[in-house]
């Protein structure tokens, strides 16, 4: 049902595209065109991951997971000062990790380092997103506004925005300042062994342990007895200041403010306690308690970007980012990427970037808290950990889109490759794929 409605939206939106297009001014007087013609983008990305400290299973365990997603994005002029742009797209995964929210339901012994083949072993995630934006005569001022939605298995988000841009200084300044809400919903998925400890259920008298045998600490007593609330909201500020300093150099610095305030833990990630006797269902280790953290989070971020015109054939471009939150997380981010022209239509772009962070001050790893803690998590990407990440990318530009598929002109062509690793073990490989149509 969900991937009938996700085609019938983009249907919807190429219809509007077209007939969008046949709506001109009413004053009879000339203006540019904000945006001259219907665009069509089609994005396509397939995402690998692999490690030994999945969360699902309290920071002990697989990783692996496999995704797939592609989107179509559509921009249509609405009149000279108006474009209308609606994103709609899916993820579909398979993981390993999820699969063990519940490990007992596959065909092989429940580990920790073996996928499962229940529900959770994979979802689909779909999200759609439409952005109306105005830009006044003297394209001096642009106004945009936003609405979106998402949904999978266990969450629901709904979010609306909007921005404000101004240019200065014969466009040479750019000030954009804009603001989020996100208002997401949980569905309290929790895992397996711990379903029957909920307040007013069975315990140890639950089917799944006449099934088993408990071996380790046969009286199995988890601390957990149920979960507060499914609600999270997100509320988020940003100002972008952009200032070309030279016919070569353009600079610009950037602020972000969250807030978050709900259900911030996820429901299904597992927590082991030291001071707990362990009980274990044939290689798995049997939850004390779901991760637990604090229902506020303040984020802030500060960054800047550099680019560089070498000559004709070389961009620099670089990227630095501090960020903090009151969870005990401070980071800093360096990229650089130097797109490289190798004739009139090809660009060649390598890419670095680095990524450091602190830890959480709710983090300790698998089986390290202690039960008299009031926050806990064994999620590594709350952990202390470097990262690198190399990139190289590949692009097509076809300015005169002499070249066609059907009835839509190309005018660009992406291919992306991405690899990141960890200092902690965690791998992953990112490949993605972009055509671009102008109708």
């Amino acid at each position: 049902m969900k991937m009938k409605l996700l085609t019938l939206l983009i249907i919807l939106f190429a219809a509007g595209a077209v007939q969008a297009q046949e709506t001109d001014g009413t004053d009879g007087t000339y203006k540019k065109r904000v945006l001259e013609s219907t665009e069509v983008d089609f994005l396509m990305g397939y995402y690998s991951q692999d490690g030994d400290n999945a969360a699902v299973t309290g920071g002990k365990g697989t990783e692996d997971l496999l995704d797939i997603a592609p989107t179509f994005i559509v921009s249509v002029p609405l009149n000279e000062d108006d474009v209308l742009t609606v994103e709609a797209g899916i993820s579909a995964y398979t993981s390993a990790s999820s699969s063990n929210v519940n490990p007992f339901d596959g065909s092989k012994p429940a580990d920790p380092f073996q996928a499962s083949s229940g529900a959770s072993s994979s979802d689909v995630w779909m999200h759609g997103a439409g952005t109306y934006s105005h830009s006044s005569d003297d394209r001096n001022q642009i106004w945009t506004g936003k609405l979106s939605l998402s949904s999978e298995f266990d969450y629901f988000s709904l979010g609306f925005g909007g921005s404000y841009t101004r240019l200065f200084n014969e466009k040479n300044t750019e000030l954009s300042l804009s603001g989020n809400i996100f208002l997401d919903q949980w569905s309290k998925i929790i895992p397996y062994e711990l379903r029957s400890f909920e307040s007013g259920g069975s315990g140890l008298n639950s089917p799944l342990f006449h099934q088993y045998q408990i071996t380790g600490n046969t009286d199995y007593s988890p601390k957990f007895d149920g979960l507060d609330g499914k609600n999270r909201n997100s509320y988020s500020a940003g100002i972008v200041l952009t200032q070309i300093l030279s016919k070569r150099m353009q600079a610009a610095f950037l602020a972000d403010w969250v807030l978050q305030k709900g259900l911030l833990s996820t429901p299904f990630q597992r927590v082991y306690f030291s001071d707990y006797e362990d009980s274990f269902i044939e290689n798995f280790h049997l939850a004390d308690d779901v991760e637990r953290l604090p229902d506020s989070r303040m984020k802030i971020a500060l960054g800047a970007r550099l680019n560089y015109y070498l000559n004709e054939r070389v961009v620099f471009r670089t990227f630095y980012r501090y960020y903090t939150d009151d969870w005990g997380i401070n980071s800093h981010t360096a990229s650089i990427e130097m797109p490289i022209k190798l004739g009139n239509k090809f660009t060649v772009y390598p890419s670095y970037r680095y990524y450091t962070q602190t830890a959480a001050d709710y983090f300790a790893g698998y089986n390290q808290h202690l039960s008299k803690e009031q926050y806990y998590t064994s999620d590594y990407d709350l952990s202390e950990f470097n990262a690198n990440q190399y990139g190289i990318g590949l692009r097509y530009t076809d300015v005169f889109t002499e070249h066609h598929i059907w009835k839509l002109k190309i005018k660009s062509l992406d291919l992306k490759y991405h690899y990141y690793e960890r200092n902690s073990g965690f791998k992953a490989n990112l490949i993605s794929f972009g055509i671009g149509f102008v109708l």
